[in-house]
């Protein structure tokens, strides 16, 4: 019976195996040698930036790098293997390095690394109720965490801490995504690995690249910056990205040019397929496509005109330090703009701050503070204010006033800077920027009934009336250039009579310097507000560094609208402006009635409240003078406009013109290049050789240092 009973169970087992085998042999051999093909996407450098001398500004510089790449099924003592292995082979104990281990990294690796002794953490107790399922993995690994001492941690080497910042960063990548674990590899550790990736899975040897600023700091601030591969997509943009086809670790464009215009930029990515088994292990790898770096952008910036640009402002803005009342004074803004087109030419900022590393002075770019910064502006706006005139019928062309002080009753009087100014047209009252002109103005633009030292009623929608059409210049409303996070400014909320006629002299909303520059240009060209564009052109990215690709797409200039007035109208303002700065009397007449340019433009000088950086230190915000000028030339036929602004220029009723200086120094400078251009004399290395003589110590403010701390504390 039991040899029966033995014969008849083999008798079943071989039936059963010469099924397995005979029947379902080829499906099991199929499920054994399955694969699967994942497609990875591996990125590319990004697109360069010209400016519109076809200069670069920004480029990429390759330089070598160590990756890692984990399977799908690669678990983490096999990761330690690794890491401790490639430890040998390269350096990553740096200072930068090791600050990214956190005290949570030290934690995991401990564990890792001390499984007994990270065991009898766990009580008896707490394994019984694991055992139970009343407790989780998730909830012992916890227990362990918060049971490591400080002084198991500091057992760990610095070894071990090396061998932890490699561990770190493999661990930081995604599946079949190479991961960054050390950038800027010397020969030698590149060439050892490069040997031994057989000993190194996962480990491979590439080329990685970084971004260059041929200009070092300038226009930084507008050029933007991107991420690294460690922070990779930014959180608050992650879903955006990953629906476009990005990886996690992938670098992006996170602010200004940068993210503006990320998706030219990023380029089109390699595909390499990776084989795997069923075990998630790479068998093989083939590409797909061999992707391309992102595409070119030409910028309207010309950096010789952007360089001199800064460079003046830097030296005007030293100058103005050494005068008294200027503790509060530490920025400067110029924009120049192609009145017919809406190029911007040179987009200028800066900033005295301290360096927080030395301690000393310094003048740092805050280009970006031309469209994300908003200041009163003062007078420069009252060829909007004559415009408005017009257009609602509050005056006509040639209206006279008398200029004398205006008093509502139950507040001070207002006038205008200078007494005597006598009997006024439109245009004259421009040309000696007469306040009182635009007081009686805005009384008609609000149907006022003015008598001196008596009550005054405005109707409140004059507010509306007049910003409605200040808008159509531009002023306080975003001017569309192709830049994220512009500033609209600050528009009042109160509408008290007076408040109105500060409004008409620009001593109530506030604006950007971009937005005097786009408001002058539509005066220049007699009415078209134009889109102000920082990229002229997209090109197809070439291999050869020394070569340009063919256009891809070039942007053409875009009317955002037509203000609503008459040629004539135009006329009496430009004629206003011409006479501001050409007729003896007019408000910047002194500093440009030299100029075989021939310029037209508007001075502005804003009483206004500080509200810098220093704002906290002082209880009731300080009075302070804003300064600011508008101007185009030649006055016929305008090819530049500009807007400059000095905000907190000093305190008090009298002080420096940094504002007409500024001014006059930039339209020089901007004809002169076009002259030596027309002629040919051009030194294209003159940019790089600014910049060097910068480095040599050429700083002006190293010299007035003291002083202007000095002041500043006082």
């Amino acid at each position: 019976m039991l040899f029966f009973a033995v014969f008849v169970l083999f008798s079943m087992l071989i039936l059963r195996l010469g099924i397995v085998q005979i029947v379902y042999g080829e499906d099991f051999k199929r499920e054994i040698e399955r694969t699967e093909d994942v497609t990875v996407n591996n990125p590319v450098p990004r697109g360069k930036m010209y400016d519109r001398n076809m200069k670069t500004i920004v480029d990429n510089t390759p330089s070598k790098a160590i990756t890692y790449t984990k399977s799908q099924s690669t678990e983490t003592k096999e990761m330690l293997m690794v890491a401790e292995r490639l430890a040998k082979l390269i350096s990553k104990d740096s200072e930068e390095d090791l600050k990214k281990v956190r005290e949570r990294d030290k934690k995991d690796y401990w564990i890792l690394t001390n499984e007994e002794r990270a065991r009898e953490k766990i009580k008896e107790k707490e394994w019984a109720q694991y055992d139970e399922k009343k407790l989780d993995d998730k909830a012992l690994y916890n227990l362990q965490l918060d049971r490591i001492t400080e002084n198991e941690l500091n057992e760990l080497t610095k070894e071990d801490l090396e061998i932890l910042a490699i561990l770190r960063e493999m661990m930081s990548g995604y599946a079949l995504s190479p991961q960054i674990v050390k950038k800027e590899v010397t020969p030698e550790e590149f060439a050892i690995v490069s040997e031994n990736l057989e000993m190194l899975p996962g480990v491979d040897t590439t080329t990685d690249w970084e971004r260059k600023y041929s200009y070092d700091k300038t226009l930084r601030s507008i050029l933007g910056k991107v991420s690294d591969s460690e922070k990779g997509l930014p959180k608050e943009k992650l879903e955006y990205y990953l629906a476009r086809g990005y990886s996690r670790n992938d670098r992006v464009g996170l602010s200004y040019i940068e993210q503006q215009y990320e998706d030219v930029l990023h380029g089109q990515k390699a595909k390499v397929k990776n084989i795997t088994d069923k075990g998630g292990n790479v068998l093989d790898s083939k590409i797909i496509s061999e992707g391309q770096r992102g595409k070119d952008l030409v910028l309207t910036i010309d950096m010789d005109l952007q360089l001199a640009v800064e460079k003046i402002i830097e030296e005007e803005l030293a100058k103005a330090k050494q005068q008294p009342r200027t503790g509060l004074l530490d920025r400067a803004f110029v924009v120049l703009m192609d009145p017919n087109t809406g190029e911007v030419l040179s987009l200028a900022g800066k900033q005295i701050v301290k360096d927080e590393e030395t301690g000393k002075t310094v003048m740092q770019d805050f280009a970006s503070g031309n469209f994300t910064t908003s200041y009163n502006v003062g007078s420069a706006v009252k060829g909007a204010t004559i415009l408005t005139g017009f257009n609602t019928g509050a005056i006509s062309p040639g209206t006279q006033f008398y200029d004398t002080p205006i008093k509502i009753k139950g507040t001070n009087p207002k006038k205008s800077w200078k007494a005597g100014l006598g009997t006024l047209d439109d245009r004259n009252a421009l040309k000696v920027s007469s306040n009182v002109y635009m007081f009686r103005t805005a009384i008609n633009i609000g149907k006022g009934n003015y008598k001196y030292d008596q009550p005054l009623y405005l109707e409140p929608q004059a507010f509306d009336t007049m910003r409605n059409y200040f808008s159509q210049f531009g002023l306080g409303t975003r001017t569309g250039i192709d830049l994220p996070n512009e500033m609209v400014g600050f528009k009042g909320t109160e509408k008290r009579p007076g408040l109105l006629l500060d409004f008409a002299i620009g001593q109530y909303d506030t604006y950007t310097t971009l937005q005097l520059a786009q408001y002058v240009s539509t005066i220049a060209n007699g009415g078209n507000r134009l889109q102000p564009r920082i990229v002229k052109e997209i090109r197809e990215p070439v291999m050869k560094n020394n070569e340009v690709g063919p256009v891809l797409n070039e942007l053409e200039p875009v009317i955002l609208n037509k203000v609503d007035a008459k040629p004539e109208w135009f006329d009496r303002v430009q004629e206003g402006f011409r006479r501001v700065m050409q007729e003896r009397g007019g408000t910047a007449y002194g500093a440009f009635y030299t100029a075989d340019y021939k310029p037209a433009g508007k001075t502005g000088t804003a009483q206004a409240f500080y509200d810098g950086p220093k704002r906290k230190n002082y209880d009731l915000p300080p009075e302070v003078m804003n300064l600011s000028l508008v101007a185009y030339a030649p006055h016929e036929n305008p090819e530049i406009a500009m807007a400059v602004m000095v905000p907190w220029a000093y305190e008090g009723n009298q002080g420096h013109h940094a504002n007409n200086d500024i001014g006059r120094r930039v339209l020089d400078t901007y004809f002169e290049l076009k002259k030596k251009r027309l002629e040919g004399n051009m030194n294209p290395e003159q940019p790089i050789q600014e910049i060097e003589k910068k480095e040599e110590g050429t700083d002006l403010l190293e010299e007035i240092d003291e002083e202007i701390d000095e002041e500043i504390e006082q």
